[in-house]
């Protein structure tokens, strides 16, 4: 049965899917914008800082004042409303809510949230991936111990990528390389927010209009939520990383078959069953034609002559050999998707990417020559960007995961573009984000 099937099953029985939202920004309103559209689901409660930002974006998204004027999580279950708090405790704890959508953008405050979530039974679709790319193995772990599902979140491009990848791999195909597109040059992993706009390809005006974080989409710009991602993509497909960094091979659609291949066969790859990024602009920053810059796509590989000369039958596009063919899918709808996740998870009890290993690991890098004093600001901010390499690799580094380089002095001097080890900065080692990074640590250590 169809997962929309299930849901006005639901829907039909009177007992909706029961949902607790932390985070009621730009990702989070997306899905808000989506919530009244879905049978079988109740938003029971938001819980976010500052409730009356959540009701104006509320507003923004087209609820009425009615839909969230609960009291309290009683009345909203009572009525069918939305209740609306800056406690998120009493909305992860409440007994009648199924599932967490954490939404929050915080690394170390998502893991406190995700956490206490599992110990109240509660599954978790996972949004702040930030999260997930430095600790979600154990995350995962975690919450098989605790009897619930843990997910990245659909929409987000990581849970649509492990999607092509468990379509391919359950079709037979080996998986070649999978990835996401992105807008990159060189020089853009030094951007910082007040550069952003530029580079991204909006005018400040246009930022304003849709209420976009500059340092948000900074990290996407300068590499870190690229390697963010394909952190987690590879840790959920066991599909390795570039030993030194993303590469980002310019192709078009047309040429990521081409591209996507062994070194060996003349593409990009070390060896096959890889993760990369394509990017839309040519090295001399000319636009690429027919893009995948705001998609997904997995590249597979004939293993036999039946199967290459089905390839050729059918007119899929391949590279010249004829052995490799990509499908793809070339934009993706962020927050206006998650719904995807909520119903896989609490009516099939399946994530829509979840970590099975820990494959890769995405470490602060410096954008400027760093002094002792210097306070690094994470993601997408004017000291750091991720840098993505192999597991092992951090591991032998000590590598201060990007993720939790928010707030945190540096005490000895670090060289621009050098990635950063426990060692260059004074940690607050008290966080449930620190214990369970050292934890996970430990757990893999080579």
């Amino acid at each position: 049965m169809s997962l929309h099937h299930k849901l006005l099953q639901r829907a039909a029985e009177h007992n909706p899917i029961r949902i607790g939202l932390i985070g009621a920004g730009k990702f989070g309103s997306m899905y808000l914008a989506q919530v009244p559209r879905m049978p079988g689901v109740h938003l029971v409660g938001i819980a976010d800082l500052s409730p009356d930002t959540a009701r104006a974006n509320l507003a923004r998204v087209g609820w009425k004042p009615e839909q969230a004027q609960a009291a309290s999580a009683a009345e909203a279950l009572k009525n069918g409303s939305t209740w609306i708090t800056d406690d998120w405790r009493a909305v992860v704890s409440h007994p009648q809510i199924d599932l967490i959508v954490e939404c929050t953008g915080n690394p170390i405050a998502a893991v406190d949230h995700i956490l206490e979530a599992f110990v109240q039974g509660k599954h978790v679709v996972n949004v702040t991936v930030e999260a997930d790319a430095f600790c979600g193995p154990l995350l995962a772990r975690k919450a098989a111990q605790a009897g619930v599902v843990y997910s990245l979140a659909y929409g987000d491009q990581p849970a649509m990528i492990c999607d092509l990848v468990d379509w391919a791999r359950t079709c037979g195909f080996p998986v070649v390389a999978a990835g996401r597109g992105h807008k990159w040059l060189p020089h853009f992993c030094e951007s910082t927010p007040e550069t952003v706009w530029g580079y991204y390809g909006l005018t400040p005006e246009q930022a304003v209009r849709g209420g976009l974080n500059p340092k948000m989409f900074n990290s996407f710009l300068d590499g870190s939520k690229p390697s963010i991602e394909s952190t987690s993509v590879s840790n959920a497909t066991g599909l390795a990383v570039p030993s030194n960094g993303l590469l980002y091979p310019p192709a078009s659609v047309e040429d990521i078959p081409f591209v996507t291949r062994p070194r060996s066969e003349g593409g990009v790859l070390e060896k096959k069953g890889m993760v990369e990024v394509i990017s839309s602009l040519e090295t001399d920053g000319r636009q690429i034609p027919y893009d995948i810059r705001m998609g997904v796509w997995v590249t597979v590989e004939a293993e036999t002559e039946y199967i290459k000369n089905c390839f050729e039958e059918y007119n899929a596009h391949t590279d010249p050999s004829g052995r490799y063919f990509t499908l793809y899918k070339r934009w993706h709808l962020i927050g206006l998707e998650v719904g995807v996740s909520v119903a896989s998870v609490a009516l099939r009890g399946e994530p829509t990417g979840v970590a099975i290993g820990w494959n890769a690991d995405v470490v602060a890098t410096a954008k400027r020559d760093l002094k002792p004093g210097d306070m690094l600001d994470g993601e997408g901010g004017y000291t750091v960007w991720g840098k993505l390499m192999p597991a092992s690799a951090s591991q032998q580094l000590r590598g201060l995961p990007l993720g939790m380089a928010h707030n945190v002095k540096v005490v000895r001097p670090v060289k621009k573009g050098q990635s950063l080890s426990w060692d260059d900065v004074a940690m607050d080692t008290s966080t449930h984000a620190y214990k369970v990074r050292h934890e996970m640590e430990s757990m893999f250590a080579r």
